[in-house]
């Protein structure tokens, strides 16, 4: 087992390996003096461990309840986010007591803002079921839901009291949910760790997981310890994305979010090759590792349809828009560009 510290307004353990789910009251009655644990999960990840989880936390001490929603983007919405802040009223878990976040992206990310919004803030576990979700959105601290309006518009930065990453979980992945992870993965390697990107190249990801994990998490774990609230050097994690939430929102969500952000990073690169910005054998690297993972590359919508979706970025300030370039394996840039430009740089990326 891995374990990685994160510092941050609220410091906790990232922890790796097999067989955590079985530990989870064990590792929550060292964490909390809770007396209550609500346990969140959606519809497909709850038959599979909610009762091994549930089951864990009552052997702990714990009073246990559990409430499961719909599975998927669409229900990343503030109806579910109200419907869990019901639910922990209504089965009286104080601010002393505990919950549970068991699933991917979604359940992670409505999961952790209600927890940030009931009574002010209660502790939470984040036990991540997808690669996706265990590389990138189950650390750092941000939680969300949709608007009508765009991605991510609410939420909050609110740190887990603990990451439980059970590599065990990963085993009942589909093939398309799984390469939805290995989207973020590059990602990382992308923007700040060429030696892993060859390893990728070579090795793939399935036969190292828990490398890949840790060192995603790690390289996160840095950037956030530098930047926890999202105001500066945070924002080079934001390759492929937005672009990619442009492509999910003109989908209605029906592109995956994985399969968004790899188009997202290849429009990106192929934008910085056309201005002169990388060389062309970093978009020839990206595009055959990407296609390698089963992932996605070519945008299906026109420049005007993702401009109209990109310009609802929640990371607009003003007319400002930082875009996330690639300048070699290993290296981006932020760089700030008008509102004005994006319809360049989209036709630029292979929109027409």
């Amino acid at each position: 087992m891995n374990t990685i510290h994160v510092t941050a307004s609220n410091s906790y353990d990232v922890l790796v390996g097999a067989g955590l789910l079985d530990r989870t009251g064990e590792y929550a009655a060292k964490l909390t003096h809770a007396v209550c644990a609500a346990v969140v999960s959606d519809d497909t990840v709850f038959p599979l461990y909610g009762e091994a989880v549930c089951r864990s936390l009552r052997a702990a001490g714990l009073r246990v309840v559990s409430y499961v929603f719909p599975h998927g983007e669409r229900s990343k919405n503030i109806e579910t986010f109200s419907d869990i802040l019901n639910f922990l009223a209504e089965n009286r878990v104080t601010r002393t007591d505990l919950v549970v976040a068991l699933g991917g992206g979604v359940v992670g990310d409505v999961t952790g803002f209600a927890s940030a919004c009931y009574l002010r803030g209660v502790a939470y576990i984040q036990i991540p079921t997808t690669l996706l979700a265990a590389v990138d959105s189950s650390v750092g601290g941000k939680t969300a839901i949709d608007l009508r309006a765009g991605k991510n518009l609410a939420g909050s930065f609110y740190q887990p009291h603990l990451v439980l990453c059970d590599t065990n979980t990963l085993a009942t992945l589909p093939d398309a949910i799984f390469a939805d992870g290995c989207a973020e993965v590059v990602k990382y390697a992308m923007y700040g760790n060429a030696p892993f990107f060859e390893e990728l190249s070579q090795n793939g990801v399935k036969n190292q997981l828990s490398h890949v994990i840790s060192t995603c998490v790690c390289m996160k774990r840095d950037v956030v310890c530098a930047d926890e609230f999202d105001r500066g050097g945070r924002q080079i994690l934001n390759f492929g994305h937005t672009f990619g939430h442009a492509v999910e929102r003109c989908s209605d969500f029906s592109v995956s979010h994985g399969s968004a952000v790899a188009i997202g990073m290849a429009m990106m690169s192929r934008a910085a090759v056309k201005r002169g910005l990388c060389d062309a054998s970093v978009l020839a690297a990206l595009l055959a590792l990407l296609h390698e993972l089963g992932l996605p590359t070519e945008p299906t919508f026109s420049a005007s349809e993702l401009l109209e979706a990109a310009c609802r970025d929640k990371k607009i300030s003003g007319s400002t828009l930082n875009l996330i370039v690639p300048r070699a394996i290993g290296s981006c840039e932020i760089t700030p560009i008008d509102t004005s430009e994006l319809s360049a740089w989209l036709r630029d990326g292979g929109a027409v």
